[in-house]
């Protein structure tokens, strides 16, 4: 399909500026984010952590229109494996959507829980789920989603997630063939594929109908190695430069452009670059960059 031509929405996120948290002195402001995504072109936008941008909707509204920017997504968090932080899932779930939902927003992104501690590196859970615990998974990311959907309109898609129980293409798979797809989509983001020895362009191909929204992200290579031999946790390997700018890394620009064919035309892509922490002053030329390169290769628009 080489004459195809993407009408995808190329959108960034509070992640490339190197935001984790609703609030860190080792963060940018909410105010520089707003104002550096809509300078490097970037038209789309998630909101990232509940609380680093306003959550008064109204006041969201007025700062995203002075910029003429648009929300693709909001993101959430929690152990959907665990049935007894489903109500407060539910709640936070609500919250970010019922947010992202005024201020124009589509979808909402569930990210699962990590089996190891973000920072420490230190293993919290063991690294599998048995059938029980994946199939709760599987039960509350439709609940959740169903939920969202009847009450914000929103629909909800699963991210996969480097050192959660569902990272690896064969959980991804898992995942996809447990589900609904009536109730939840996939979010795949081709970076935490890739970090953990998967290929997205296969689940493309193989998925086609539940890649319903993506995040581009790359990793180094041989940064991977260095991570894979020393057994570091994510935070870590954000560290030594294994979340890298493109064009450096994989998934190529190429390997996905060659696939978007099969996907939603005006599909979303989010740039997302782990930097956490970094110098308040990077992301604004490395976004530049990014955006460039990403329109170059035909991946979005």
């Amino acid at each position: 399909m080489s004459s195809f031509m993407t009408n995808a929405r190329l959108g960034s996120a509070p992640d490339s500026w190197g935001v984790w948290m609703p609030d860190s002195p080792l963060q940018t402001t909410g105010q520089r984010y707003l104002d550096e995504i809509a300078m490097a072109g970037y038209r789309y936008m998630e909101i990232g952590p509940y609380g680093f941008l306003p959550t008064d909707p109204n006041e969201l509204a007025d700062e995203l229109a002075k910029r003429d920017l648009r929300v693709s997504a909001g993101t959430v968090g929690g152990a959907f494996h665990r049935a007894e932080e489903l109500e407060s899932i539910t709640k936070d779930a609500l919250d970010v959507a019922r947010l992202a939902a005024a201020v124009g927003g589509t979808y909402l992104v569930l990210l699962p829980a990590m089996y190891r501690d973000l920072f420490s590196g230190e293993f919290v859970e063991g690294k599998e789920l048995d059938e029980e615990g994946f199939a709760q998974l599987v039960k509350a990311t439709e609940q959740v989603s169903e939920i969202v959907k009847a009450e914000t309109g929103l629909r909800a898609v699963f991210h996969p997630h480097a050192d959660s129980h569902v990272e690896t293409q064969e959980q991804t798979y898992k995942w996809l063939d447990m589900t609904d797809p009536q109730k939840v989509g996939l979010c795949l983001d081709t970076g935490h594929i890739e970090y953990c020895s998967g290929d997205s362009a296969e689940i493309i191909r193989r998925y086609a109908d539940r890649v319903e929204y993506m995040h581009f992200k790359q990793v180094d290579p041989a940064k991977m190695s260095v991570v894979r031999d020393k057994d570091l946790g994510f935070y870590d390997a954000v560290q030594i430069g294994a979340i890298c700018e493109p064009p450096h890394g994989v998934p190529t620009v190429e390997s996905i452009t060659r696939e978007m064919w099969r996907l939603d035309p005006e599909i979303f892509v989010i740039v997302e670059q782990d930097m956490f922490p970094c110098h308040p002053d990077t992301p604004f030329p490395t976004a530049l960059r990014t955006a460039s390169v990403l329109r170059a290769g035909k991946l979005a628009r």
